[in-house]
C-alpha cells in the first residue's frame, strides 16, 4: 500500500526560454502538511498546477493519491481541491449563497447544501459575514470563504496556494486553526507559502525552492540546524548607516553575515549574552544610528539566505503567475 499522496520526480516546466519548474523532486506522506517555500517566480504556483493537472508537464513524472497526473488526470481531480491565490467566488452572491451553490453543483440536494454551508461558515468563524456579498467584504473575508468552499467535498489532498497572503492578523489565524483541525482529521496539506513563519508554524515537512529548484528539504529544526549557532542582529536605521556600521564592524575584526535589502548584520554569537554585550558596546561606540539589535536564534529566512544569498520574499516584479499568464 502506498503512502505517498504525492509522488513526483523530476518535474520540469517552460514557459518559452523562462524554467518555472527545474527537476524538482516531492514526496509528500499521507496525513501529513508540506510546505513548499519560497519567494516569488520559485515555482510554487507552477508546481501545484501541474499535480492539480492544470498545466502540462514538460518532463518528469509526477502521481497524486496513487493516480498519474498525465494519463490519470480525471481521477486526480476527483481527490484533490485546490485554492489558489484568487478567489473562486460570485462576487453577486452572498458569501453563504456561494457555498450553497456550490454544494448544489456537486450535487447535493438543497436542504443539505444548506446545512453544510453554515457547517463551513462556521468553521472559518465567517458568521458575521455570511450574509453580505463577496463584492462588500474584505479580503481577508473572501479568501476564507474561498477556503470554506475548497471544503464542500473531503479532499484526500488539500492544495493551499499561498492562503494568506495579504490577509489580515485575524484571518491569518482562522485560516492557520483550520489547517491543523483539518490535518488532524486525517487530510493531506500540500501548502505553498513565502511566508517563513507560516511554513514554521504548520508544516511537518520543508521543501526550500529557489528558481524552480530544490535547495533543501527536511523538518524546521533540521534546516535550522544548517546554520548553526545563535547571532547578533542589527538593524542598521538607513542605508549609509549600514554601509558605516558595516566598515566599522569588519575594521573591528568581526565576520558578519550581511542581508542588504533588510539592512541587517549578523555576526556569530556562540558565547550568547557575552557576544551581545561585546556587539552592542561596539556599535553604541560608533554613534550611527540603529533600529533594532537582538540575540536570536536561526530562522528559516537565516536558512534560505546562507543557501540563496537573499531573503525568501518577493524581490523580483517578474513572478511565475505573470509567465503562466
Amino acid at each position: 500500500m502506498n503512502d505517498l499522496s504525492i509522488e513526483a520526480t523530476g518535474l520540469i516546466k517552460r514557459f518559452g526560454n523562462f524554467k518555472a519548474v527545474d527537476n524538482l523532486d516531492l514526496m509528500v506522506p499521507k496525513g501529513t502538511v508540506v510546505s513548499l517555500l519560497g519567494p516569488n517566480g520559485a515555482g510554487k504556483t507552477t508546481t501545484v498546477r501541474m499535480l492539480a493537472t492544470l498545466l502540462a508537464l514538460d518532463g518528469g513524472s509526477a502521481k497524486v493519491n496513487g493516480y498519474d497526473v498525465v494519463t490519470q488526470g480525471a481521477r486526480v481531480r476527483a481527490t484533490v481541491s485546490l485554492t489558489g491565490q484568487f478567489a473562486a467566488l460570485d462576487p453577486n452572491l452572498t458569501c453563504r449563497e456561494n457555498l450553497i451553490l456550490m454544494a448544489r453543483l456537486r450535487g447535493r440536494r438543497r436542504g443539505e447544501a444548506v446545512r453544510l454551508a453554515d457547517e463551513l461558515i462556521e468553521r472559518f468563524d465567517g458568521t458575521e459575514f455570511a450574509g453580505r456579498l463577496v463584492k462588500q467584504v474584505s479580503g481577508g473575508q473572501r479568501r476564507r470563504i474561498d477556503l470554506a468552499a475548497s471544503l464542500i467535498e473531503r479532499p484526500e489532498l488539500l492544495v493551499l496556494d499561498e492562503p494568506t497572503t495579504g490577509l489580515d492578523p485575524l484571518s491569518r489565524q482562522v485560516v492557520w486553526t483550520t489547517v491543523r483541525e483539518l490535518v488532524a482529521e486525517g487530510i493531506t496539506l500540500l501548502l505553498t507559502t513565502q511566508y517563513l513563519e507560516e511554513a514554521d508554524a504548520l508544516a511537518d515537512h520543508i521543501v526550500l525552492i529557489d528558481h524552480g529548484r530544490e535547495i533543501a528539504a527536511g523538518t524546521a529544526t533540521e534546516l535550522k540546524a544548517q546554520v548553526g549557532e545563535q547571532r547578533v542582529d542589527v538593524i542598521a536605521a538607513d542605508t549609509p548607516a549600514y554601509e558605516a556600521l558595516l566598515q566599522h564592524l569588519q575594521t573591528e575584526g568581526f565576520e558578519p553575515t550581511l542581508v542588504p535589502e533588510l539592512r541587517r548584520i549578523s555576526i556569530a554569537a556562540p558565547g550568547e549574552t557575552e557576544d551581545l554585550i561585546r556587539v552592542s558596546t561596539t556599535v553604541a561606540a560608533t554613534g550611527i544610528p540603529i533600529d533594532e539589535i537582538a540575540l536570536r536564534r536561526p530562522t528559516l529566512d537565516d536558512v534560505f539566505i546562507a543557501l540563496t544569498g537573499h531573503a525568501a520574499e518577493p524581490t523580483d516584479e517578474r513572478t511565475e503567475e505573470a509567465a503562466v499568464a
